[in-house]
């Protein structure tokens, strides 16, 4: 009886050091199969049967038979919760930016099926769908910010009376998105003005955000605006701008996801897989208050093109003031591998703010890098330590991954035969 006692335990502790161990998106299965989509221009969407157009201030449910087209910005107000049924589509109004703005204090349910996923799309037809074809999802909540006063807008050109986010409801719940895809959003509105896939500002950790893929869109896939959150299983594929983008003190844990991106879908600003800030201008932000804090985990950070860089650059980017933990995560083809504002590097109480552990950072043109190049030296020493597993590695992403192969039904779960070659 001890002994198998004994062995139950062994095979206990062993799972659990190889689950810790594991480096990149996991999963028992790929988990990426069947709700996604990596070729969204070739699917032909039904018509539009409904209009959804204007405020939505009373409970309200979109169902699977319909296929609606949101025109306009549409704001769901006064508390009421958007309920969507798993597999219906919504498609983005092109000429007059169809736009999901989610007030503080009503919710949306987009609670889709890994066989059925809910899907936020273009309204144009098969092959004239291109990223910024609509706005995206917009939601605001009431969790703590760190900008003066604790409530900001959003530079968007919304309705003031609405456009407000930000407070001190940490638990906050704006609702659930889970198992969807939005696909083409991030209208520009001007120069400095474009819209996200997903913006999240001010919203609280009992909202649920995960399984979500966002494909094409014309900036960042996701931001995050202040506020506290779980997030996992998010895909970012071929975003023009940032993948993940964090600000205004976002206290967030993100797992389990991926970014990939191309050359060709990325714009002369610098995109970048996380770009990561506590303000956006020192001025307007209470110091007092929590800086951004993001510890991510399981992350896959690919570019596709590995002999190709074109306009992707680090893979991320922290600014001063910022706390960021990645750890058991695979990062391949970029140059550098991060990169940090100038005077991060000026000491170690600055740098020991940034933790990055166990990881493989394979084909990359340069490691933790600093843009004063006279902190490299007290960079690279700080990181250069054997304790924190940091693999640098030159190995073929279809030997890297499982099945990196975008046209079929890609598995970038890490390769297993590949193990005891990168030093797992």
């Amino acid at each position: 009886m001890k002994t198998k006692m004994h062995i139950a335990l062994l095979m206990l502790l062993s799972s659990f050091f190889l689950q810790a161990q594991q480096k990149g998106i996991t999963g028992n299965t790929n988990w990426m199969s069947n709700w996604t989509n990596f070729k969204p221009t070739a699917i032909e969407y039904n018509e539009a049967t409904n209009i959804i157009a204007g405020t939505i201030d009373k409970d309200t449910k979109l169902y699977k038979r319909n296929t609606y087209q949101l025109v306009g910005v549409v704001y769901v107000t006064n508390n009421a919760v958007l309920t969507i049924e798993p597999g219906t589509v919504i498609r983005g109004d092109d000429k007059t930016c169809g736009t999901l703005v989610i007030a503080n204090g009503s919710k949306i349910i987009a609670e889709g099926l890994e066989t059925d996923p809910i899907i936020f799309t273009s309204n144009k037809e098969v092959n004239d769908r291109k990223p910024g074809d609509w706005g995206g999802i917009i939601i605001l909540g009431k969790a703590p910010i760190n900008t003066l006063g604790g409530i900001h807008p959003l530079p968007f050109d919304l309705d003031p009376v609405i456009n407000h986010y930000g407070g001190q409801e940490i638990d906050d719940n704006s609702g659930i998105i889970r198992y969807i895809r939005i696909e083409y959003s991030g209208r520009k509105l001007s120069a400095q003005k474009e819209l996200n896939g997903l913006s999240l500002a001010g919203v609280g950790r009992k909202t649920v955000i995960n399984n979500i893929q966002i494909s094409f869109s014309n900036d960042d896939s996701f931001e995050c605006y202040g506020g506290e959150l779980n997030m996992s299983n998010l895909i970012s594929y071929r975003t023009t701008d940032d993948d993940f983008d964090f600000t205004q003190g976002a206290q967030i844990n993100i797992s389990n996801s991926i970014a990939i991106r191309h050359p060709f879908s990325s714009d002369v600003s610098g995109s970048r897989c996380f770009e990561v800030d506590s303000y956006d201008k020192i001025q307007n932000t209470d110091v007092s208050k929590k800086f951004t804090h993001i510890n991510a985990s399981n992350i896959t950070l690919v570019n596709l093109e590995e002999n190709n860089q074109g306009l992707v650059r680090e893979s991320i980017f922290v600014r001063e003031d910022t706390f960021f933990n990645l750890t058991n995560s695979i990062i391949s083809g970029f140059s550098p591998f991060a990169l940090l504002e100038g005077n991060i590097g000026n000491g170690e109480v600055n740098l020991s703010k940034l933790i990055f552990k166990n990881l493989i950072i394979n084909n990359c043109n340069g490691g933790i890098t600093s843009e004063s190049t006279g902190s490299n030296t007290i960079v690279q020493s700080f990181y250069n330590k054997p304790e924190l597993e940091l693999s640098y590695t030159k190995i073929k992403n279809s030997e890297l991954f499982t099945l990196p192969n975008i046209k079929g039904n890609p598995d970038f779960r890490m390769n297993q035969n590949n193990t005891l070659a990168i030093g797992n």
